[in-house]
């Protein structure tokens, strides 16, 4: 197996960027979004305009991880109307760029270490850790790691994990988070005063509830299943952990381009 340098020299050739198509994806996948959510604010009977609704919610996991991809540097670098676009989305899909890149960037060099800390990820014990742990810090492992935590990543996740946390740790430093959470509000607030709880529901809570579960779902599988190696800070490589230690998801054509092929 290649690894180290022999390894990135040996991927170089797929790291070219066709910049028309990197434009292309995330505004194709933002004029989509633009139009399903303002359809689900459309005056027509509440269950036509459902689908779309949830429609919505696939969309900002597509946006989400052309985010994800842009924050990784792979595309769109030294373009200012870029920067401010993706600061833009950041902030909409509740995971601000000074959150997401220092939890994420961690988690790629820490990903599948045991005792580490799960910053960016979900938190892996050993039997042995798990058993000398208190009941509250039992309870709590379980908890984020259950089906329940999961599906409501728009609390858990987003709201608690990419927001309010971190401005409890380091209000200056996170101050991007503060903007979220006051434009998500903000813009929850004025469905409420202008329209009504279906369309708040509709055009808010459905979307992210979706597009957070979703995106739980696929932080949580990245690592977790049984085939998943874990290994001590000495044995650990960057290669093994990508190729022994990460999932493949096979998805159908259709979620394939939803979750950008992120599987």
């Amino acid at each position: 197996m290649l690894t180290g340098k022999n390894l990135i020299l040996a991927t170089r050739q797929f790291t070219y960027e066709d910049r028309y198509r990197s434009w292309q994806n995330i505004l194709v996948a933002m004029v989509l979004l633009i139009i399903t959510l303002a359809i689900t604010i459309f005056p027509i009977h509440f269950f036509l305009r459902l689908p779309f609704s949830i429609l919505s919610g696939l969309l900002i996991v597509r946006v989400f991880v052309i985010y994800h991809d842009y924050l990784h540097k792979a595309i769109l670098q030294k373009s200012k109307l870029a920067d401010i676009l993706f600061t833009i989305i950041g902030l909409y899909v509740l995971a601000p760029k000074t959150v997401w890149k220092r939890t994420h960037d961690y988690h790629h060099k820490h990903n599948s270490k045991v005792y580490k800390l799960s910053i960016g990820a979900y938190p892996v014990f050993t039997k042995e850790k798990f058993e000398a742990c208190s009941k509250k810090e039992k309870a709590d492992y379980l908890f984020i790691r259950s089906p329940f935590a999961i599906l409501f990543g728009y609390v858990f996740t987003f709201i608690f994990g990419m927001c309010i946390n971190p401005l409890i740790q380091n209000f200056k430093k996170h101050m991007d988070s503060l903007a979220a959470l006051l434009l998500h509000f903000a813009i929850q607030g004025l469905l409420l005063y202008f329209y009504n709880w279906q369309d708040l529901l509709l055009f808010s809570l459905i979307p992210h509830f979706v597009a957070s579960g979703i995106g739980a779902f696929l932080f949580y599988i990245q690592h977790n299943f049984p085939e998943a190696s874990y290994s001590n800070d000495e044995e650990w490589t960057i290669e093994l952990a990508a190729i022994e230690s990460s999932s493949f998801l096979e998805m159908n054509p259709l979620f394939a381009w939803f979750t950008g092929n992120i599987g």
